[in-house]
């Protein structure tokens, strides 16, 4: 697997810019520190079920009613990573995080084992603008263990509000879990980038056929299917099966008059509909990077651009805001209809072997914390969200989205 954030040639802009967002990346803000001394805040670590795993294998399952905090509480962060029994650190080339997502919803009380009483239950999602497809609260990949998911003070997310619910219901907490398991693998990063030839499928999870213009992403790589292993090795590392769990921390405050709500908006690079002149969202989530030209490459110019325009429904001020990408990746950025720039994101990419560190994957991507009430959106503003790759290869199921919190104008 390459080594993007090594071998890919960047402006002298482009490169100010990384060193300047580098230099923050995978820290919490000053405040945060100070925070954390806050005799009410509060912080505990869950483990999710196990995860059975085995080389070649993908596991992409909904947990319902995870442990989470109860009551009405502010949550000010929300980590996690992949870790053995031995609660040691798996690092992405065995155990590839290729996400995880957590959101709330709504159950009946009485209810028992939502997963097969779907049709009962109520979701609770962000307030946009992909909320068919991106309804999550919180949501890494890769990258999770040196992203910062701090809410800034004196900001919270609102949760376990007991007015919220419908009659009846009761909040509760679902998390999934995207892994594979590339011990062994043919080619790690087809894998994990999760081509459709390496998994050798025909049809997607729900049975439709994947035509041939698809080739590779979340439809090829569904929960039990496998990647294709070296054949040499495969009598040595296919009864290697072992668990591995989300280990993911809390962190909150009892909710109070002191504490200001955000709303969660998630901007993805995929939808065109703007663009296209439609007015409903349509996000894709994923995308194909194909691979440079000879001449572009004689250039240097294998760089490959990902726009959309998609409206905020309520304005505010920003006070945080992240990107999402895979490998190969060069940044995000967000911009506001007069082309502002909002944030930009940009990947720290590890280099060695350890967890945390691996050489060729995303480890962390860099944050925006601006000063309260120097970036703000109005309602209904249009934004643009860019996502840069390298197309010195192809590169399927990419993503290019954007996290931001914003706080309802005047708020004190």
């Amino acid at each position: 697997m390459s080594t993007y954030g090594n071998k890919t040639k960047m402006s002298p802009l482009l490169v100010l810019l990384v060193a300047l967002l580098l230099s923050a990346s995978g820290t919490l803000p000053s405040e945060a520190h100070s925070a954390r001394g806050h005799h009410a805040l509060k912080s505990k670590t869950f483990l999710s079920p196990a995860i059975l795993l085995r080389p070649g294998s993908v596991s992409n399952k909904y947990y319902f009613d995870i442990a989470f905090p109860r009551g009405h509480i502010a949550l000010k962060s929300f980590n996690g990573e992949v870790v053995d029994e031995r609660g040691v650190p798996v690092p992405l080339h065995e155990a590839y995080l290729h996400h995880w997502l957590v959101e709330p919803y709504y159950a009946p009380k009485d209810a028992a084992d939502e997963a097969k009483n779907l049709s009962k239950i109520i979701p609770d999602r962000n307030s946009g603008v992909c909320r068919d497809t991106l309804r999550q609260y919180y949501g890494l990949g890769s990258e999770t263990r040196h992203t910062a998911t701090w809410v800034p003070d004196p900001y919270g997310v609102e949760a376990g509000d007991p007015a919220a619910p419908p009659e009846g219901y009761e909040e509760r907490w679902l998390l999934n879990v995207h892994a594979i398991d590339t011990r062994g693998v043919a080619d790690r990063l087809g894998c994990t980038e999760c081509r459709c030839d390496l998994y050798n499928v025909t049809v997607d999870e729900d049975g439709r056929r994947i035509g041939k213009g698809y080739a590779g992403g979340l439809r090829c790589c569904y929960d039990q299917t496998r990647c294709k292993a070296v054949k040499e090795r495969l009598g040595h590392v296919d009864v290697m099966t072992r668990k591995v769990f989300l280990r993911y921390t809390v962190t909150w405050l009892h909710w109070s008059s002191k504490v200001l709500p955000v709303e969660i908006y998630i901007f993805d690079a995929t939808d065109k509909a703007l663009l296209q002149g439609k007015s409903e969202p349509a996000c894709h989530v994923e995308y194909q990077v194909e691979e440079c030209s000879p001449e572009k490459r004689a250039k240097n110019d294998c760089f490959h651009v990902q726009m959309a325009k998609q409206v905020v429904p309520r304005g505010g001020d920003i006070v945080y805001a992240s990107g999402h990408q895979h490998a190969g990746g060069l940044g995000t950025s967000l911009h506001g209809e007069d082309g502002r720039l909002l944030c930009e994101s940009i990947p720290t990419y590890g280099e060695g072997q350890e967890a945390g560190n691996e050489a060729g994957y995303i480890v962390g991507m860099s944050t925006c914390y601006p000063k309260p009430g120097t970036v703000a959106v109005r309602d209904g503003e249009v934004l643009t969200v860019v996502s840069n790759y390298s197309s010195e290869q192809r590169h399927t199921g990419v993503m290019g989205l954007f996290y931001i919190l914003v706080a309802k104008h005047g708020q004190q």
